[in-house]
């Protein structure tokens, strides 16, 4: 994928995920030790997240779930149900 894509990379939504992490804990005035002892989540993850945006999908929930946004997660590989309709119209199942 050329890097000058208009589609994000994964690369591109962990840097993003982790900035906006960062962001969130410095707004509520949180260190990354106290985050890391209030959420479960080692330090060393914390840090790894926050600078290269690599982080295990564990933690990374309980980083959601520490800040009260594990519910953003909910429209993540949900089916849209309008075009699992349209689908149908066009298998071969259905013929």
């Amino acid at each position: 994928m050329s890097k000058y894509s208009v589609t994000k990379t994964p690369a591109t939504v962990m840097k993003e995920l982790a900035a906006k992490a960062q962001q969130l804990r410095k707004k509520n005035g949180i260190s990354q030790l106290e985050l890391s002892k209030r959420s479960g989540v080692s330090f060393g993850s914390l840090k790894r997240f926050e600078t290269s945006g690599q982080i295990s999908l564990e933690s990374l929930l309980k980083l959601a779930y520490f800040f009260n946004r594990l519910e953003d997660f909910t429209p993540v590989f949900q089916i849209d149900e309008s075009l699992e309709r349209v689908e149908k119209l066009f298998s071969n199942k259905t013929r």
